[in-house]
C-alpha cells in the first residue's frame, strides 16, 4: 500500500533546508566576484617616501562608496583625505595626508563588484621601517554573518518562487486539458508567486546591510535603502516587483477563464496568453541577467539573452515538474494521459535549450579545463551536471511508466481485484447515497416526508411507508394552536434534515475520494509514475540549491586571473630591492580573448634616462600577440604629462624603449593603453616611485 503524501512533503523539506543550509554556510569568502589583484603600495612592502595616495587594482569593476577604502596609521587613526576615484581600467586610488610619518600602515576596502556581490579585505604596507600596530588587518569575510545566511535564504526562495509559479502556469496552459479541474494547479501558481514577491521585498530590505555593515540593525535603515534603489541591483529588484503586478494580472485570466474557453475562442485566449506569459517571465528573468554573472565579463550582449532563456527553460522544466506532482498527488480530477505526454514533449524542448544555454555558460564562466577541479565553482559545476543527468534518468523511467500508461488507456486495462474493505465501501457509500437522498427530498417538502421519498427510500417489505399518513395527520389539525405547533414542529424538523442532507453529502465525498484512490493506487502505471515524478521532484530541490550556490560564487575564469596576477604582483614585490621598478596591471578589452596581464619594466627607475620593457601575456602566462601598446608618464602633483611614450615592437607580447626621460622624482602614474583589435582597447595605470 502506497505511502501518504505527508511524509514525503516532510521529507523533501527537511532535505530543501539541509542543502540550502550546507551550501550557504559554505560559500564563504567565494561569494565575492571581484577580487583584489595588484595595490600600490603593494602588500608587505616597506616604501622609503611616504605615498601621495593608495590605489588598489581589482579584477573587473567596482562600485564605491565614502567608505570603501579606508587607510589607517600604526594608531587606528584615517590618513586618506577623501572617496576612492577611479584613475583607469579597474584601478581605483585614495589621496593620502602629506609627510606621514615611519610606521606601518593598515588599508581596508570594501567595495560591490560589477555582478552586486560584496568584496572586502584588509592588507598592510610599511613607511621607513615596519611598526608595531593596534589595527587588525583581517576583516570580516564579505556577506557572511546572519545578513549573509538571511541574503542566501532570499535568494533561494527567490528562484523557487519563479520556478514554481512560471513552470506551474506553462503546465496549466500547454499541458493541461480545459474544462477540468484545476484548484491544487491555482494554489500552486499562486504560492509561487507570493514567495517570489516576499522573496523580492525580502533581498530588498536586505541589500544595503549585506553589501554594507552586515548588521541586522541596519535592515530597516531608511536612508540605506534609499542608496540601494539607485544601484543596479536595487533597479533590478524594484523592476521585479512591477513585473510581478504584471503577472498577477496574468494569473487571474489564466485561471479566471480557464474553465470558459471553447473553440474558437479558446484557441485566440491561450495564444494570447502564451505570449503575455512568455514576454512576463522573460522580462523576470531579465532582472537576474541584468544584474548578475551576466551582466560582467566576457560578451555581456550575448551573455544576458542566453541567461534569460536558461532561467525560463529551468522554470519550464522543474516548475511543470512540481505542477505534475501536485496533479498526481492532489489533483481534483486523474492526470490523463494527453497531459503527461504533452508535458514531456515540453520538458524535452526545456533540456535541449538548458544544454545549449549551459555549454555556453561553462565556457564563459570556466574558459579552461583545469577550472573543472582547481575552482570552487568548477566543482560545483561538476555537481550540477551530474544532477542534472540524474535528473534526465528518472525522466526516462517516468517516460517509460508513462508509455505503460498508454497502452492501458489503449485498452490493455490492468486487471484489478476488489477487496473485501472496497465492497464493504461501496456497499457504505450506496447507503449514504440513499440516505442523502432521503433527506434532500424531505428538505425539498419542506420538512415533510412525501409519499415519494418515502417509496424512494424505500429498501423492500421491511421499509416505513408510513410518511405519507404522518403528513396527512399533521395536515388534519383542526385548532389554530395545534396548526401553529404542527408549524413550528415541521421547521425544526426540517432544520435538522438539512444539517443531517449536509453531513450525509459530505459522508458521501469522502467515501467516493476514498474509493477513486484506491482504484487509482492499484493501478500498477500510475503508482509508477507518481513515485518517479516525486524522485524528479526531490533531485530537482537539491539542483536548485546547487544552481543558488553557483551564482554566489567567483566564476572559475575570474579565480584563476585573479591568481595568476597576484602570483605575478607578489613576484615583482620581491624582485622591488634591485633598484628597477616592475608594474603587473590586469586588463580586459571586453572583446573576444580580451584579457590579459601587461607588465612594465622600468630600469634604473631614476631621473633621466632608463630603458622600459613592455610584455603583454594571457592570463597563463603565455606571451599575448596584440597590436597596439602605448605608454604615458604623469606627475599629477607637479602638473607634469601626460608624457606619452610609444614603444618599439620586439617580439610577440614585448615592446621595448630606450631613452625614456624622466624630468624629476616623484609619484609618477604610469598609464599604459593595450588594444586587442580594431575597436577593442582599455587603459589600466599604477603609481610608482621614480627618482
Amino acid at each position: 500500500m502506497p505511502t501518504t503524501i505527508a511524509p514525503r512533503i516532510r521529507t523533501l523539506v527537511l532535505l530543501f533546508l539541509a542543502v540550502t543550509g550546507a551550501l550557504i554556510a559554505g560559500t564563504g569568502q567565494a561569494s565575492a566576484h571581484a577580487a583584489l589583484t595588484g595595490s600600490d603600495p603593494a602588500q608587505g612592502t616597506v616604501v622609503d617616501k611616504a605615498p601621495t595616495q593608495v590605489s588598489l587594482t581589482f579584477s573587473e569593476q567596482v562600485s564605491t562608496g565614502a567608505d570603501a577604502v579606508r587607510v589607517l596609521d600604526p594608531k587606528g587613526k584615517r590618513v586618506n583625505t577623501g572617496e576612492p576615484s577611479a584613475v583607469g581600467g579597474t584601478t581605483y586610488s585614495v589621496p593620502l595626508h602629506s609627510g606621514l610619518p615611519d610606521g606601518t600602515y593598515t588599508v581596508t576596502y570594501q567595495v560591490v563588484s560589477a555582478d552586486s556581490h560584496p568584496v572586502a579585505g584588509a592588507y598592510t604596507f610599511s613607511i621607513g621601517a615596519p611598526s608595531a600596530t593596534s589595527v587588525s588587518a583581517s576583516t570580516r569575510e564579505a556577506g557572511d554573518g546572519a545578513v549573509g545566511g538571511l541574503y542566501g535564504f532570499g535568494r533561494y526562495m527567490s528562484y523557487a518562487g519563479f520556478i514554481v509559479m512560471v513552470g506551474g502556469a506553462a503546465f496549466v496552459l500547454a499541458c493541461w486539458p480545459a474544462g477540468t479541474g484545476v484548484r491544487a494547479l491555482q494554489r500552486l501558481v499562486i504560492s509561487g508567486w507570493l514567495a517570489l514577491t516576499s522573496a523580492t521585498l525580502f533581498l530588498l530590505l536586505l541589500r544595503g546591510s549585506y553589501t554594507g555593515s552586515g548588521e541586522l540593525g541596519d535592515v530597516f535603515d531608511l536612508e540605506l535603502l534609499g542608496q540601494v534603489l539607485q544601484t543596479k541591483t536595487g533597479a533590478a529588484l524594484v523592476s521585479r516587483l512591477l513585473l510581478l503586478a504584471a503577472a498577477a494580472l496574468f494569473i487571474a485570466v489564466l485561471f479566471g477563464a480557464y474553465d470558459k474557453r471553447e473553440g474558437e475562442e479558446k484557441r485566440d485566449l491561450t495564444f494570447g496568453l502564451a505570449v503575455g506569459g512568455t514576454v512576463v517571465a522573460a522580462g523576470l528573468a531579465a532582472s537576474w541577467a541584468m544584474a548578475e554573472h551576466a551582466s560582467t565579463g566576457l560578451q555581456p550582449g550575448i551573455a544576458m539573452p542566453v541567461d534569460i532563456v536558461h532561467l525560463v527553460a529551468v522554470a519550464t522544466w522543474l516548475g511543470g515538474l512540481c505542477a505534475l506532482l501536485v496533479a498526481l498527488y492532489r489533483g481534483d480530477t486523474p492526470v490523463g494521459l494527453p497531459a503527461v505526454r504533452r508535458f514531456s514533449q515540453v520538458a524535452f524542448g526545456s533540456v535541449v535549450a538548458l544544454v545549449v544555454t549551459g555549454v555556453y555558460q561553462s565556457w564563459r564562466q570556466l574558459g579552461s579545463w583545469s577550472a573543472f577541479t582547481e575552482t570552487r565553482y568548477g566543482q560545483l559545476l561538476l555537481i550540477k551536471i551530474g544532477l542534472v543527468a540524474l535528473l534526465v534518468g528518472i525522466a526516462w523511467i517516468s517516460r517509460r511508466w508513462t508509455n505503460r500508461l498508454g497502452e492501458t488507456a489503449g485498452g490493455k486495462p490492468a486487471r484489478t481485484e476488489t477487496t473485501g474493505a472496497e465492497a464493504t465501501g461501496a456497499e457504505t457509500a450506496g447507503a449514504e447515497t440513499t440516505g442523502a437522498a432521503e433527506a434532500e427530498a424531505v428538505v425539498a417538502a419542506g420538512g415533510r416526508k412525501s409519499p415519494t421519498a418515502g417509496k424512494a427510500s424505500g429498501s423492500g417489505p421491511g421499509s416505513r411507508s408510513g410518511a405519507g399518513s404522518e403528513s396527512g395527520s399533521g395536515s388534519r389539525s383542526g385548532a389554530g394552536s395545534e396548526s401553529g405547533s404542527g408549524s413550528k414542529s415541521g421547521s425544526i424538523s426540517g432544520s435538522g434534515d438539512a444539517k443531517r442532507a449536509a453531513q450525509l453529502a459530505r459522508q458521501r465525498a469522502a467515501v467516493d475520494a476514498t474509493r477513486q484512490k484506491r482504484v487509482r493506487d492499484a493501478d500498477p502505471q500510475r503508482l509508477g509514475l507518481r513515485r518517479s515524478v516525486l524522485a524528479e521532484a526531490g533531485v530537482a530541490v537539491v539542483l536548485l540549491a546547487v544552481t543558488t550556490a553557483l551564482t554566489s560564487t567567483e566564476p572559475g575564469r575570474t579565480e584563476q586571473d585573479a591568481k595568476a596576477a597576484t602570483a605575478a604582483s607578489s613576484a615583482s614585490a620581491s624582485e622591488g630591492t634591485s633598484g628597477a621598478v616592475t608594474l603587473d596591471m590586469s586588463f580586459d578589452t571586453g572583446g573576444t580573448d580580451g584579457k590579459g596581464v601587461v607588465s612594465v619594466d622600468i630600469d634604473p627607475a631614476r631621473t633621466g634616462a632608463n630603458e622600459m620593457h613592455v610584455y603583454v601575456t594571457r592570463p597563463n602566462g603565455r606571451a599575448f600577440d596584440i597590436p597596439e601598446v602605448k605608454v604615458a608618464f604623469t606627475l599629477e602633483a607637479q602638473k607634469i604629462g601626460p608624457l606619452p611614450v610609444t614603444p618599439d615592437h620586439i617580439t610577440t607580447g614585448h615592446w621595448s624603449a630606450n631613452g625614456v626621460q624622466i624630468p624629476m622624482a616623484g609619484e609618477w602614474q604610469i598609464a599604459v593603453t593595450v588594444r586587442t583589435s580594431d575597436i577593442d582597447q582599455v587603459t589600466v595605470s599604477k603609481n610608482a616611485q621614480i627618482g
